[in-house]
């Protein structure tokens, strides 16, 4: 299953806060992988903010939520996505069973 996986930085209680956050987020990615059971297919992050977003796949949700957990610095939001002809062969189906019925 794809997602796109969204993060932000969590709010801190003061700027040297952040700045200690954001310097354990930089050790930690010199040394972290993502788990073997997911694949990043993009990896971004937004320019200007703490934060980005990452289009990945996995059928693994302890995984995912071990990887989430690793960086509890982040809040982190996952959606599941298909890609377009998928999600426009569904709609197809949906359009055409809405019609067979006399809506």
């Amino acid at each position: 299953m794809k997602f796109v996986m969204m993060w932000r930085e969590r709010a801190w209680g003061s700027a040297a806060d952040a700045e200690a956050a954001q310097e354990r987020v930089l050790e930690m990615m010199q040394h972290w992988s993502p788990p073997e059971a997911v694949t990043f297919h993009q990896f971004l992050v937004r320019v200007g903010e703490y934060g980005g977003f990452a289009v990945i796949e996995t059928d693994d949700l302890e995984a995912l939520q071990q990887m989430t957990s690793t960086f509890a610095v982040f809040e982190f939001a996952m959606h599941p996505v298909i890609d377009i002809g998928a999600a426009l062969g569904a709609e197809g189906a949906a359009v055409a069973w809405r019609r067979g019925m006399g809506a």
